[in-house]
């Protein structure tokens, strides 16, 4: 039985033709060995797994191919391959340094690649400058790193920088479709799309990913195997989840949330994935942006129809919840309850019930029978209450349903008020039908010597002193425009800074006084040193301007600040920079610091 080789090692490329989704750097470094434009230092910097290492080794053999060699060298005498990692100290660089010297045996070049560079030790790297900026003329260094930000600034100038970019989901569900097809294995469209999506981005995560399914599932490999094992939500999960939504199913939207919980999914992972589902529908809305969707060919068709069954209002809204439930989720001391509230609110987004009343009617009104209060229950001798409107005695007639109930509005009722009279006035006659456009409350009256918002007394008052309101409106023209002098601008702002100061708003009244104001035309002009001033007096802007305009009798008064930076350096200083201008006036004082080792 032969060992197993995992698809990682097995099936990567041996040249740059074969390496996937790298095309720009590798049709530059192509370019650069046939014109024998090839720097003597390179950095390959990117996420994992993308071909940073593979890419440097094949460059490794292309550089010292003449056409006399043998089709399988690999001229392992040329390449050395150091793991920064483990060899991270001055003394691994020394010996590296010394190897450097010696000219190659075999080929042109002798190429060091140096893999997880951005682990070497501060002292390494400055060993490494020097050899790193004037290699001899056979040496070659290839970089290789997962954080290029770890890198010092003068190894990074010393370098021909290449980025290496995320492999596409594109174009990694296509070279598994070529493995698969290698191996003899029958694979789903959407299983390898599942699977590329998996690696997030990472090919030999995406290989090993291949490997571990299909031990798992043997020569054909499904979407139910795929998502079996990875342990991720089925797109035809979230598909449902949304039907339900939209169907404002919440009973059965919570039953099948627990289904996912007993799984052994998490309400975090589901929230995610929810959201995620509908940023496709919401991208499916448009011809334009169908391409953003990373999936195969029959997924592609269920998201175009259900994208149909929803508006671009509702599918923002749900965005909108679903992201603030991710960020919730943490933070949640009960995530479940979290993740159900979620799901109530998109189910509610389309609901449109007997509640629901968009036209502003009321058609869902209890009878005014039913609304007698309490007041209406007199104290007999005994204690006992008394309604003097029983059930039995309580007709259609006598009282009619609410459609036929006259409303008025709602006010004070005086003390000499008759409750019977009241009572009559506020129920319609058995044959009228009176009801009024607003929606005030029912006029029911309470007993006598109570006050009350019910009484006719009360509602001629509202009348008059409707009648009484006058509508004054204002002429722009007619508003008062003054010349503002500098002098007066100048006078009043500081009594508004004094009155700030005597109020106790003490940083306020320091901001405002930063400055002298300028005024040209009718434009107030301040220049604060830093933003934090310029928003705390652009929260007093209002009451300011108002005081201003009524003071110098101009309404026609804007207020502009600006931040100049200049003016915010004199303001604030780090210890070392107040050092620093210490040291400009009295060099002595940095013999002074180093004499009694002194901190700043």
């Amino acid at each position: 039985m032969e060992p197993f080789i995992v698809s990682a090692r097995k099936y990567r490329p041996q040249a740059f033709v074969d390496v996937v989704g790298q095309e720009a750097i590798t049709n530059t470094l192509t370019n650069a060995i046939e014109n024998d434009h090839l720097a003597q230092a390179l950095l390959f910097c990117g996420p994992r797994g993308v071909g940073k290492t593979t890419c440097a080794r094949i460059l490794a053999k292309q550089i010292n191919r003449d056409g006399t060699e043998k089709e399988d060298e690999d001229f392992a005498f040329n390449i050395f391959e150091l793991d920064a990692a483990s060899n991270n100290s001055v003394d691994d660089i020394r010996n590296l340094i010394d190897q450097v010297r010696i000219p190659p045996q075999v080929g042109k070049y002798k190429v060091y690649i140096i893999d997880e560079v951005h682990m070497l030790s501060q002292s390494a790297f400055n060993a490494f400058l020097k050899t790193l900026e004037e290699p001899p003329r056979h040496a070659i260094f290839i970089l290789a790193t997962t954080e290029k930000h770890k890198i010092i600034p003068t190894i990074l100038s010393r370098c021909q920088i290449f980025d290496f970019k995320r492999i596409t989901v594109g174009d990694a569900a296509n070279y598994l479709k070529y493995i698969a097809e290698q191996q003899g294995i029958k694979a789903e469209e959407d299983a390898l799309h599942i699977i590329a999506q998996k690696a997030d981005g990472a090919l030999r995560d995406a290989l090993s990913i291949f490997d571990r399914v299909v031990s798992f599932s043997g020569k054909e490999l499904t979407r139910k195997a795929v998502t079996e094992n990875l342990n991720v939500l089925d797109y035809d999960t979230y598909f449902e989840v949304t039907d339900l939504i939209l169907e404002n199913d919440i009973p059965n939207l919570l039953l099948l949330f627990n289904r996912i919980l007993a799984q052994g999914f998490e309400g975090h992972h589901f929230v995610i994935g929810l959201a995620s589902h509908f940023r496709d529908l919401m991208v499916c809305r448009h011809k334009e942006t169908v391409a953003l969707l990373e999936v195969g060919d029959n997924a592609k068709r269920l998201y175009l129809e259900q994208a149909k069954k929803t508006s671009q209002e509702f599918l923002l809204q749900a965005l909108e919840i679903t992201n603030e439930t991710d960020l919730q989720y943490k933070s949640s001391k009960n995530s479940r309850l979290l993740v159900e509230l979620t799901l109530m609110k998109l189910a509610s987004l389309t609901f449109k019930g007997e509640k629901k009343n968009p036209e502003g009617s009321h058609n869902h009104l209890i009878p005014l029978v039913d609304l007698i209060p309490a007041s209406y229950f007199h104290k007999t001798g005994n204690g006992t209450s008394v309604n003097p409107y029983p059930a039995e005695t309580r007709t259609k007639e006598e009282f009619p349903a609410a459609s036929e109930v006259r409303y008025v509005p709602q006010d004070s009722v005086p003390e000499t008020e008759d409750e019977d009279e009241l009572l009559e006035e506020a129920l319609p006659e058995p044959t009228s039908t009176t009801v009024r456009e607003s929606p005030p409350r029912i006029q029911i009256n309470t007993p006598a010597k109570r006050v009350s918002g019910l009484s006719l007394s009360s509602i001629q008052a509202k009348k008059k002193h409707e009648l009484n309101k006058i509508e004054v409106t204002y002429d722009e023209d007619d508003l008062p425009r003054e010349p503002v002098s500098q002098e007066a601008l100048r006078k009043h702002w500081n009594l508004y800074i004094q009155k700030m100061d005597d109020a106790g708003k003490k940083i306020l009244a320091s901001n405002l006084n930063a400055d002298l104001p300028v005024i040209e035309e009718n434009t107030i002009s301040i220049t604060l040193p830093n933003d934090t001033m310029k928003k705390e007096v652009e929260r007093e802007q209002s009451a300011l301007l108002n005081y201003l305009k009524s003071a110098l009798n101009n309404h026609y008064l804007e207020l502009s600040i600006v931040v100049n930076e200049e003016t915010m350096r004199k303001y604030a200083f780090t210890p070392q920079e107040k050092y620093e201008k210490l040291r400009e006036k009295n060099p002595a004082i940095d013999l002074l610091r180093k004499t009694f080792d002194l901190d700043l």
